[in-house]
């Protein structure tokens, strides 16, 4: 019986699979999705990436203020991902104001050529289009490749995504991987 090669280390050069959490509420249930997303995604898309995870509530008094080296730190992960699952949970009909400001620091095509994958968690059906109709446009203005729908959890199938990301990952998994193929995803 062979042993799976032990995945390489997340490095700022090579973060891999990233999972970012725009919730403000430390070690949130969207962290958690946001991992295990970047998790299936480093096994069917990547195989052997690494994954990194960035949760903006550490460091998200921060992100307001003149200078922000963490904030820095997790922007430069974050454009230098093979993928990112930017995650959030629906606040007001849309993204968290705290994942707007960390995105509001990049520069124009600040995330040119990155494959992203917008990750809602949601209190119901009734939020299903937050991913599409808000959160795509953002990452697309900033220059992500966005191929495939936005992955939306409600907040009763937190307890077992399961059923739910394996769904998505059928459908988003090729269109994923062509993007990576196709130069994306350094």
């Amino acid at each position: 019986m062979s042993v799976p090669p032990t995945p390489p280390a997340p490095s700022p050069e090579n973060p891999g699979v990233v999972a970012l959490s725009g919730n403000p509420r430390p070690g949130s249930r969207t962290l958690a999705l946001a991992e295990r997303v970047a998790d299936a995604l480093a096994s069917e898309v990547l195989p052997g990436a690494p994954v990194t995870t960035v949760d903006l509530a550490a460091f998200a008094p921060e992100i307001l203020t003149p200078t922000h080296p963490a904030a820095d730190a997790a922007l430069d992960t974050l454009a230098a991902a093979r993928i990112a699952v930017i995650a959030t949970p629906v606040y007001k009909a849309s993204y968290t104001g705290l994942l707007k400001a960390f995105l509001d620091l990049y520069r124009n095509e600040g995330l040119r050529g990155v494959p992203a994958v917008p990750l809602v968690v949601s209190g119901g059906p009734a939020h299903a289009l937050a991913g599409e109709v808000h959160l795509r446009p953002l990452l697309v203005e900033l220059g992500a490749i966005v191929p495939s729908r936005s992955l939306v959890v409600t907040e009763a199938s937190l307890a077992d995504p399961g059923p739910a990301i394996a769904d998505w990952l059928a459908t988003a998994g090729p269109a994923l991987a062509g993007a990576v193929g196709a130069g994306g995803g350094r």
